[in-house]
């Protein structure tokens, strides 16, 4: 990665953080308004049920009198009758909406949307919004309207869970995700928040909202004390038990991951250190950004793919109005279909990431999965995406998720974990699906 790409100077810091400060914001979920908007979600967007009206590409829409553009990628296979999950990627300063759609700073297509559309496996649409001047200083609330008018105009035209949409960002992208976490508490389900600062002001901040964050101990640009301010906000508005999570020590090149306790129930926080500096794609056991190693990804997919398709409670028992939910994981039926798995490892000196693609090779539809494979001796899952994984070391199943329950014939779903290890980082010699052999490949 260019690492100019993601630096701020002294200068340039204390610019933004007077834009921060001095910014008048304006909120009220797609309105603009001065107050708050009851913007208890509905699930389903005017764009369910009829021909999609965007595709994957560049859009210009007029916003606050001003044109803007956006990225937009629309799920492969796209299906006007599923709501699908919406997700934001803002970029960092001198950054652009192509860097986040593309993944080029790091490594093309794998850290695409920060690494998250090949998680994603076509459930998921991504949005990249292009900044101002290459930024977010959201000047008035311009950009938090933006986002209002990019949700109206992608919503009218595709079919949007509107219980599922996240936002995340790196550096200033993080800022503008933390002013969103902060403003628009009642339209974004979760945030993730990589190195941020509060650059782009935080317009209400009262409101809880699941928040995941992300920040290197050795970050000279964006100082790590920082973060956790912006983290605490959300442990108090959140209802968390206040604590100071442990961080690892500088040298280790190693991440800690703490989950909050005492939470309000399905309002989490999660926070996650790294031994690094300023960057977006941090790696266990090594220096720099990896896109095919950081394990930042999968903690994301992970933290923002546990909600369902229903709306948190509100504060105070009333009545309320539930969207429809998103099929869990079902009980698959025993020896159904012959099946190939591909696997592919990525390892390093103590960890590793593995990515499965099974494929349907009989004749009919698979209807709900269970992988079974035995893990090499040392081996230990740490997380895991578009699949739920248990145990965490030895003889794995791997479950379908809600999403990727059915494999057609000839079809097939890529799954995928992240593991640490004792020095094998072999992949699996043998593979069952739903107690039936595979093939390898």
């Amino acid at each position: 990665m260019s690492r100019h790409r993601f630096t701020f100077g002294p200068v340039t810091v204390a610019m933004l953080l007077v834009l921060a400060v001095g910014a008048t914001m304006v909120r009220g979920g797609f309105g603009g308004t001065a107050q708050a908007a009851d913007l208890t979600p509905l699930a389903a967007t005017a764009g369910c049920g009829k021909a999609p009206a965007l595709a994957s590409g560049t859009h210009t829409i007029q916003s606050n009198g001003k044109n803007r553009t956006f990225i937009l990628r629309v799920p492969d296979g796209y299906d006007v009758n599923r709501q699908y999950r919406l997700v934001f990627g803002f970029h960092w300063l001198g950054g652009t909406a192509t860097d986040v759609a593309t993944g080029q700073t790091v490594q093309r297509d794998v850290w695409a949307y920060y690494g998250l559309q090949r998680l994603a496996d076509n459930s998921t649409i991504f949005v990249a919004p292009q900044g101002l001047n290459n930024g977010w200083a959201n000047a008035g609330g311009e950009d938090l309207v933006f986002v209002d008018d990019m949700l109206r105009r992608i919503e009218a035209g595709l079919c949007v869970d509107t219980t599922q949409r996240f936002a995340l960002g790196f550096s200033y992208g993080a800022a503008m995700s933390y002013a969103l976490a902060c403003a628009r508490a009642d339209v974004f389900r979760a945030v993730a928040v990589y190195a941020g600062g509060q650059l782009s002001g935080c317009s209400g901040g009262t409101q809880p909202i699941a928040y995941f964050a992300a920040h290197g101990i050795r970050d000279s640009v964006l100082g790590i004390s920082g973060g956790r301010s912006l983290r605490d906000r959300f442990v108090r508005n959140n209802g968390c038990t206040a604590q100071s999570p442990p961080e690892p020590s500088q040298g280790s090149l190693t991440h800690r991951s703490t989950t909050y306790a005492g939470c309000r129930s399905g309002y989490p926080v999660v926070w996650a250190a790294f031994d690094e500096g300023h960057i977006a794609a941090p790696q266990d056991g090594a220096a720099g950004d990896s896109g095919s190693r950081t394990w930042l990804p999968g903690e994301t997919w992970r933290f923002f793919t546990q909600f369902q398709s229903t709306s948190p409670g509100p504060t105070t028992p009333g009545p309320t109005t539930p969207g429809p939910t998103t099929p869990g994981p079902t009980t698959p039926p025993p020896g159904t279909g012959a099946c190939r798995v591909a696997a592919t490892v990525n390892a390093w000196n103590n960890g590793l990431t593995e990515d499965l693609t099974i494929t349907n090779t009989g004749g009919t539809a698979i209807n709900g999965w269970a992988l079974t494979f035995t893990l090499p001796g040392g081996q230990t899952i740490t997380n895991g995406w578009n699949a739920t994984y248990t145990p965490s070391s030895g003889q794995v199943t791997a479950r379908n998720v809600g999403y990727n329950a059915a494999i057609a014939p000839n079809a097939s779903v890529s799954v995928g974990f992240q593991a640490t290890h004792t020095g094998n980082s072999a992949k699996p010699t043998s593979f069952t699906l739903n107690g039936v052999a595979c093939s390898t490949a």
